[in-house]
């Protein structure tokens, strides 16, 4: 006699009341790690790096190349 085993049915692709799970797409999902730049490193950052990180943090990238920095700084440096 074959055993089979079965994985549970939200492995394979089905939510638990057994209907097919829905594609899971354009969702935020918090990045593992805190950026861990100083001060002077958001001053010389290039605008693509700062576009990336904010991006990366699901932060809003409008604005110039200032006031991207100074939002970046704002965002992630605390003061002691």
């Amino acid at each position: 006699m074959e055993s089979v085993a079965r994985a549970p049915s939200n492995v394979m692709g089905n939510e638990p009341n057994g209907q097919p799970q829905k594609e899971r797409c354009g969702y935020f999902q918090m990045p593992l790690h805190y950026p861990r730049y100083t001060k002077a490193d958001y001053e010389t950052m290039p605008e693509w790096k700062l576009d990336c990180l904010l991006t990366e943090y699901g932060l809003p990238v409008n604005g110039d190349i200032d006031q991207k920095r100074k939002f970046a700084m704002g965002a992630f440096l605390w003061s002691h």
